[in-house]
This record gives C-alpha cells, structure tokens and sequence, in this order.
C-alpha cells in the first residue's frame, strides 16, 4: 500500500492577509520536502478560492513542490474541473509532469467548494453538466495530442496541437469523489483509480460504493489492475494516543466549524462526536502509531484499496507537530501496514529512518 499526505492550505484560526499566506504557502513546501526525505509516496495539494485558504494556484504550488523534491507523486487533492478549462489543465499537469520527471497525477474532482464557479464564470446549476463535459474533454486531450472537439462550455476545437506531452505514456487521473453513487459509476465506466474522502461517516457504510465502483469497471471491459482506489481523511498520530487526541481536538473542531464549504455553518463537534469519531471504527485517524496502522488495517478488509492519503496540517495545526506526523507515518505506520499486507518493508523510509532531525 501507498501511504501520502495532502494539504488544503488553510490558513490557521484567525489568520488572513500575504503575510499569513506567505508563511503558509512556504510550509507546504517544507512540508512536501520532509515527506519526500521520509519516504512517503504522495503529496497532494487541493485548490481553494477564499481568505481562509492559501492555495487558490495549486499547480503553480506543485511546480514549487517538484523543484525541491527527488521521488514523491505530485498530485492535485483536488482539481476542481468543472470550473476550469481542461486544455490548461492538462497543460499544466504535462508541465509539472516533465518537471518533475514523471511523478505527477492528477485528480479532477466537481468541487463541494463552489467559489470558483462565479469567478470564472460557470454557472451553479449546470454544475453535473459542466463536469460530465470537461471529464470527457480531459480523457481525450490525454490520449490525444492533436484533436478536434465541440461541446457546451468551450469553443470548439478543430484540428489543434495540445503541447508538451508528459513524461507518462498516459498522465495518471483519478476521480475524486464523496461516496455518491454516481461518482462511483463514472470512475468505473471510464477505468479511472477513484479516491474515496471520507471525513464523517463510518466507514463500513462506504464499502457499497468501492463495491459498485469495481462492479461498473468490469462490467464496462476494464482489468482490475486500473481500478484502483485511494482513501483519504483527516489525522494526526503521537506516541501516546491520548496526547494526539487532545492535542489535535481544538485544531479539527475549529477547522470542521469554519474551513467547510458554508462559511461558519459547519460541523459543530461536541467532545462526544469527537470520541466517536477517533473509535477504532470511526472515520478519524487519531491516535498511536499503532492506532493509525490499526484502523488503515481494518479499512482495507474493507475496501482493499492501494493507496492511503492523510491530510495531518489542518486547522492551524503548528508546523513543528505536522514534522512529526510525517516523522511517525514513514517510520512507523507505512512499514507496519506493508509488513501487514505482506508487500515487505517499503526501502524509501528504511533508507531515511530514523528522521527526527528534519524538524530542528
């Protein structure tokens, strides 16, 4: 199994303006740099457009990510197509792509964040229909380096070179999704890897939806190998377990009450919920390094899937913890959930352990 991190970029509680951005933006960076030095395999970056939020230009972050790091997968978390034009962003990802020398992918996603929908001027109730389209345009322009297209949203194309083309004989794209049914259908129709977030629910309630996922790929002619799937959500792992659930609470619940898509009209977590959340059959990942490897276990008898992804540096959560998180998730989590699956212990993080230099 893969295990990587990923950041939204938001900004701690009460933190606006370029300077609090700046700070930001430089330790998702730093922090992109340690989990390449650990052993990682991902790093993602998703794309938001308000104040609380660092990242609006993800790709631009990712480039930054590319010339600092050797080995890890750069990956949007997520883009959100619907929005955007998918000529750019396939010249974007191909860019960052040969930058990087051939670890970039891409997940395209319809956006529970609706900003970006006025500001570039898409409307809301076309939203399904703006994603189904762009979806289909961006699978083309991969295949594809000179093509012709017509569609509802764009104008059309006749004939035109879409340049560079990836390192990747097929730039890698995933399907971000929420656990709605129809997002499991056209990742499978298509043959696309589906990354599942879950943030709330138990997870046992999305083994349906990996299920339905896998079914409509084979029935739609597509190997099992290119079905794959990812599962994120939100943690923060310590030695004591006690210590990482204390220590996290006031940074989770102020992010799940203010950094949602409603502004201040989010989850409200009560002590109770919080518990309930970080149970061994919750959807939080909070606790002991063996906590972590625990329920990364259990969720995949459920779901089988390769590849785990951790957003750790939310709500303001201080740069200093986040060095550790990814300090215990390559040395500890990622050997013993490999050791576990019988894929042996992963090299990268034998080769960098141990690491606690890398937060002086």
């Amino acid at each position: 199994m893969e295990i990587g991190i990923y950041t939204f970029g938001d900004l701690p509680a009460g933190a606006r303006g370029p300077q609090a951005a700046q700070r930001r933006l430089q330790e998702i960076v730093a922090a992109a740099q340690l989990a390449d030095d650990a052993g990682l395999h991902v790093f993602g970056v998703g794309e938001h457009h308000r104040s609380d939020y660092a990242v609006s230009a993800h790709t631009v972050v990712l480039g930054a990510i590319a010339a600092r790091t050797r080995s890890i997968r750069l990956t949007s978390a997520v883009t959100i197509l619907s929005s955007a034009d998918p000529v750019r962003v396939f010249e974007d990802f191909a860019t960052l792509d040969l930058l990087s020398a051939g670890r970039a992918e891409l997940m395209a996603g319809r956006g529970a964040f609706i900003e970006s929908f006025p500001l570039f001027g898409f409307a809301l109730q076309d939203y399904e229909a703006l994603y189904n389209e762009k979806l289909a345009l961006l699978l083309k322009l991969r295949s594809e380096a000179r093509i012709s297209w017509t569609g509802a949203f764009r104008p059309a194309l006749e004939g035109v070179e879409v340049a560079p083309r990836p390192v990747s004989p097929q730039l890698p794209i995933w399907i971000g999704a929420g656990g709605t049914p129809m997002s499991a259908v056209r990742a499978g129709q298509a043959g696309l890897p589906l990354n599942l977030a879950n943030i709330g629910g138990e997870p046992q309630r999305f083994q349906a939806f990996v299920d339905l996922y896998r079914q409509t790929g084979r029935a739609a002619g597509h190997a099992d190998a290119s079905l794959k799937v990812a599962i994120s959500g939100h943690l923060h792992v310590q030695r004591d377990s006690q210590r990482a659930r204390a220590e996290f609470f006031p940074h989770y619940t102020h992010y799940m009450r203010h950094n949602l898509p409603q502004r201040d009209v989010g989850w409200a977590i009560s002590a109770a919920d919080y518990a309930q959340l970080a149970s061994p059959r919750g959807s939080l990942f909070v606790g002991s390094p063996q906590e972590i490897v625990d329920k990364i276990l259990y969720e995949h008898e459920l779901f089988g899937h390769q590849r785990f992804l951790a957003q750790i540096d939310i709500g303001g959560l201080p740069f200093s913890k986040v060095a550790e998180v990814i300090e215990l998730l390559a040395v500890d989590v990622l050997p013993a959930v490999q050791r576990a699956l019988g894929q042996g212990t992963c090299a990268a993080a034998a080769e960098h352990a141990p690491v606690a230099s890398m937060h002086n």
